[in-house]
């Protein structure tokens, strides 16, 4: 019963205590460049959740048997060889969406998202831990991006996953698609999740 606790406390707090974007405000650049339209935040997220995964699995599993001194170096090789597949995936089974992404698909090998878990946590805990880990913050990092993407596509181009869901007189706000909507909708949602965080620990305060 206690290691369930335990997994469930490592996957839950990547959703919200501990999400990459909105918590620990990293990953910015991925979050902030490929969020115009929802498709591209959520193959970004998925993209990054796989490698996050599969690069957690495999460097808790050797974390013994690599050396301090290389161990930087060496995550980032794992990271990369993860990477990889998911760029050739993307190019030949949705080449569109991987011209959209452009460069990011291969920069997710420096995002601080992943390299800071590998350091901070896979490389110190046993693998199902690592795994909990890994999926908590990748799921809570996808969200985000889905969340973040959602209110640009609407109020930027009036659809969204490419369906028409604003009528009428509706003009799109440009802005929304630029990289200013792109500070102006995150700093929104922080300020949003900021407000939440605050109403829930009041209310735990008069509970008490």
């Amino acid at each position: 019963m206690r290691k369930i606790n335990v997994l469930f406390s490592d996957f839950i707090k990547g959703l919200w205590q501990e999400n990459p974007i909105f918590r620990l405000l990293i990953g910015m650049c991925p979050t902030l460049a490929v969020t115009s339209q929802v498709k591209n935040g959520l193959a970004m997220g998925l993209a990054t959740t796989f490698t996050l995964l599969a690069s957690s699995t495999i460097i808790s599993i050797f974390r013994n048997f690599i050396p301090k001194e290389v161990r930087i170096p060496s995550y980032i090789v794992i990271i990369a060889t993860f990477v990889t597949i998911v760029s050739l995936f993307l190019k030949a089974n949705f080449p569109e969406i991987s011209k959209e992404l452009g460069p990011y698909v291969p920069l997710i090998i420096v995002n601080c998202l992943i390299l800071g878990r590998q350091e901070a946590f896979a490389s110190k805990n046993p693998t199902h831990r690592a795994i909990a880990d890994a999926l908590g913050m990748g799921i809570g990092f996808t969200l985000s991006l889905i969340a973040l993407s959602s209110v640009r596509e609407v109020l930027g181009m009036g659809t969204l996953l490419g369906h028409q869901v604003i009528f009428g007189n509706f003009r799109p706000w440009i802005i929304m698609l630029t990289p200013p909507g792109a500070f102006l909708t995150l700093g929104l949602l922080l300020g949003l999740v900021n407000i939440i965080n605050k109403a829930v620990k009041n209310r735990k305060k008069k509970k008490q």
